[in-house]
């Protein structure tokens, strides 16, 4: 029986380096998550939660010297370019923060999309999406 555990034992570290060979080929699971920044009601301001999340975007990038793309999501309120401006903003402070510390300009891309539905909470569509792309 001692055998037979330490045989599945020796075998686990290949097992587990295919499982994570196949998720790669099958574009499962990315290096890094996206990182997600939410803000209140009309306003583009980041909290210290939200700092916290764009430092640690930014330890990241500096670290692998991947780029970043920010996109920047609003609620239903408002007109069509209402909402536009509002995710614009919402990004643009995203982007500066994240040069704050220490990512450089031209590794950040950025984006704004209009109203964005929600499916449990308004704060969903009240949010920047943080990319990390190789």
């Amino acid at each position: 029986m001692r055998r037979r555990q330490l045989a599945i034992l020796a075998t686990l570290p290949l097992a587990l380096a295919a499982c994570e060979g196949l998720q790669q080929r099958l574009g499962l699971g990315g290096p890094e998550p996206v990182r997600v920044v939410f803000f209140t009601p009309d306003s583009a301001t980041l909290d210290e939660a939200a700092l916290a999340v764009v430092r640690n975007a930014a330890d990241t990038a500096r670290r692998t010297g991947e780029s970043v793309r920010v996109l920047g999501f609003s609620g239903p309120a408002g007109t069509p370019q209402d909402q536009v401006t509002v995710a614009a903003n919402r990004a643009q402070a995203v982007r500066a923060a994240l040069i704050a510390a220490g990512v450089p300009d031209g590794r950040i891309t950025v984006g704004a999309r209009p109203a964005v539905p929600f499916e449990a909470a308004p704060v969903e569509s009240r949010r920047v999406e943080i990319h990390l792309v190789p």
